[in-house]
């Protein structure tokens, strides 16, 4: 009964911020803070899911400009959990086929999010090109999830380079943003669905013997994420069962 009542009213917040904001951004073309506006909003249907959130911001980030925010993605309800991390001045960096969805699609590409077809490697690589220059020139941000995919409850998978590339050709630092694992986490039925914690890294800039080896950066990046996901998760409640073996070994 509890998850009725819940997919009925997550539905109906669902359709109203999309809709709402749609309007919005339609007297606000080519605002570069709608995307946050519209976040913040879903962010907080977290609350309906029966989920608190504790958002951690290092003070080196809160003054931050233009960055290039790197965050796990896990699972369909990120539009409604990492979302509450999006800061301001910030679109995300998505693939073409989210324009499709109904009211979601309208929403994400008139808030001024940017789409790439994945399928055509050139496409993506001016994708790449054009993003470093609106963070230059517009003086913003853009969130990417570089596993390129949902993990479903399979942990951090690895990274593609495209964000850092980003990064390096915009000249800006780019953040981790870590969530804890929400893989099970969100019972429907039930009430409390417990804390999850985001939790935002210190900056990484791009060194020129960075922008030599942009994979090995990737990796390193992804490593330290790993690390804080799994750490935090542990935090939550919510572990993944391989780490939980690994801290136990420890001790």
């Amino acid at each position: 009964m509890i998850a009725f009542f819940r997919i009925i009213v997550v539905f109906i917040a669902f359709i109203l911020i999309t809709v709402c904001s749609c309007v919005f951004c339609l007297f606000r073309l080519k605002n570069t803070n709608n995307v946050y506006v519209t976040a913040y909003f879903m962010g907080r249907v977290s609350r309906l899911l029966g989920l608190k959130i504790e958002l951690r911001i290092p003070d080196e980030v809160k003054n931050l400009r233009s960055v290039v925010y790197v965050a796990n993605h896990q699972n369909t309800y990120d539009i409604f959990t990492i979302s509450y991390a999006v800061r301001p001045h910030t679109v995300s960096v998505g693939k073409k086929s989210l324009q499709w969805i109904p009211f979601f699609g309208q929403m994400y590409k008139l808030s001024g999010n940017i789409l790439i077809d994945r399928k055509n490697t050139t496409k993506a690589m001016d994708t790449i090109e054009i993003t470093a220059k609106n963070i230059k020139e517009k003086n913003m941000s853009v969130w990417l999830f570089p596993e390129g995919t949902r993990s479903n409850g399979s942990g951090l998978q690895p990274f593609k380079t495209g964000a850092f590339r980003t990064a390096a050709m915009a000249e800006v630092p780019v953040v981790p943003i870590c969530a804890s694992n929400t893989h099970g986490k969100i019972k429907l039925n039930r009430w409390n669905n417990g804390k999850l914690i985001i939790e935002l890294l210190p900056p990484v800039y791009i060194t020129e013997e960075n922008k030599t080896n942009i994979r090995k950066l990737t990796n390193e990046v992804h490593d330290s994420m790993l690390e804080k996901i799994n750490e935090i998760s542990l935090e939550s409640g919510s572990a993944y069962p391989e780490y939980k073996k690994i801290v136990k070994t420890k001790k």
